[in-house]
């Protein structure tokens, strides 16, 4: 990663020189704290840098629905919680990032584990980090453990200058 722009990526940065295993656990450690639903849901972090979040979330029992999959909104938490983060990277510290729509198209039942990741880039990773203002939709894919995708989602992030 390049220089940190922004609090959240200095202590990514700072916590990615921990040993290999323990670097993403306290990643999704300290995310979980700050996004308490995510910490609820038990999101798990498999890679985080300034343009790609890989996220997942296990089939528990605390994010099932009453069939035994993830939930509907697992799921969702999942697509944000990965399109938000690396919005989040890149997003200088004097302005804030807001979730503006977020679209979530159900295809079909999802098998075990689900994982997320969100990407953008280079292009992208500059507009936000140089305009005031704005918003991007950000890709992001949602697998389960057979490898389909059982949701198609469209996440739109915002950025504005936080309130003095």
């Amino acid at each position: 990663m390049n220089e940190p722009v922004n609090k959240l990526a200095r202590i990514v940065d700072n916590l990615s020189k921990l040993p290999a295993g323990m670097d993403m656990a306290a990643i999704s450690f300290a995310v979980g704290k700050l996004v308490k639903f995510a910490g609820t849901s038990g999101v798990e972090f498999v890679t985080l840098t300034s343009s790609t979040v890989h996220v997942r979330v296990r089939n528990r029992k605390k994010v099932q629905n009453h069939i035994g999959s993830v939930h509907a909104a697992a799921m969702a938490l999942l697509a944000e919680t990965a399109t938000g983060i690396v919005v989040g990277m890149n997003v200088p510290d004097d302005r804030i990032p807001v979730i503006k729509t977020l679209k979530v198209d159900y295809l079909k039942r999802a098998k075990g584990d689900m994982e997320a990741i969100a990407t953008l880039t280079p292009e992208d990773i500059e507009r936000i980090r140089t305009t005031e203002k704005g918003d991007i939709v950000v890709p992001v894919k949602v697998t389960d453990d057979e490898g389909k995708e059982p949701i198609a989602c469209e996440m739109t992030w915002a950025w504005v200058p936080k309130r003095r």
